[in-house]
């Protein structure tokens, strides 16, 4: 038989000590305390083994005696370990155990840490999953808890991050919503305000995307009565082009406003990906050439 390794003996020195009976009324709690720190130790010697599926295991162990003694702070911390353990290869359960920290973070008042760990769940969502509709919202929540606690410019991102997914999503309403929202905070700061051209080209895209010349003209009017810079823009003549063309019915021209912007511009997947969704509009037209 193969000797045990450190962290299997520390485990089932832990276990032993968590399921120990006697002394339930006077040292139940110094009973879980003891455990906790023993399944602490195991999960950091699975760590040194590159066991990471055992490691977040003894951690969510430990989390659980640190919650049996209300250690709220550490029960959240033992979460967050357990999380960064199964990030190495089992996202699911590393937002399982993310959400568990949320929940301690969250009632401890810890709101702009509980944004932190949500935007890591978004994160997880977008790069290990693909679930982008899940990665959302995880985003909008984590925007909504930096927002609550004066992290704008954090909250934006996640804002923006999010509308980016919707629009993949083609939930373009939901997309400019949140574009909006963003270019309309970063207009009030001088450091800030050069993005928002940016924000309105990609809130006139998805606009565009869902068919819609007459908004897109009106929405085009509004933002430069917001900042009439806006109109000198090339981000405004571009969808200003885009918007002609598809009026026009004419692929041509359509192809010919992309083709000059990226020029000068390049453009990225994201744009990429909506422009084309534009042009597949235009040539499914009825009627049109």
């Amino acid at each position: 038989m193969p000797a045990k390794s450190q962290a299997q003996t520390l485990l089932e020195k832990a276990d032993k000590k968590a399921t120990s009976t006697g002394g339930w009324f006077s040292s139940a709690n110094s009973k879980f305390e003891e455990a906790g720190d023993l399944y602490q130790q195991a999960a950091n010697a699975f760590k040194l083994e590159k066991q990471f599926k055992e490691s977040g295991d003894a951690f969510a162990r430990e989390a659980e005696c640190r919650e049996k003694c209300k250690e709220t702070l550490d029960a959240g911390n033992a979460w967050w370990n357990a999380a960064k353990a199964y990030k190495r290869g089992y996202p699911e359960l590393a937002i399982q155990a993310l959400q568990q920290t949320i929940s301690h973070l969250a009632a401890g008042g810890r709101f702009r840490q509980a944004a932190d760990r949500e935007k890591e769940i978004a994160q997880i969502y977008l790069q290990e999953t693909s679930d982008l509709s899940r990665a959302c919202d995880s985003f909008l929540r984590a925007g909504d808890w930096y927002a609550e606690e004066d992290a704008t410019a954090t909250a934006n991102q996640c804002y923006k991050d999010a509308a980016d997914l919707y629009a993949e999503l083609d939930k373009f309403p939901q997309a400019v919503t949140l574009y909006e929202r963003v270019a309309n905070h970063s207009l009030t700061s001088n450091l800030t305000k050069y993005s928002v051209k940016e924000y309105w080209l990609k809130a006139l895209l998805c606009i565009l995307a869902m068919g819609d010349t007459v908004t897109a003209g009106r929405s085009e009017q509004k933002y430069i009565g917001q900042d009439n810079t806006f109109s000198a823009t090339r981000e405004y003549k571009f969808a200003s082009a885009l918007r002609e063309s598809i009026e026009h019915g004419d692929v041509g021209e359509y192809t010919a406003a992309v083709v000059e912007f990226d020029r000068i511009t390049k453009l990225d997947n994201w744009k990429t990906s909506i422009l084309l969704k534009i042009k597949k509009s235009i040539q499914e037209e009825p009627g049109l050439t």
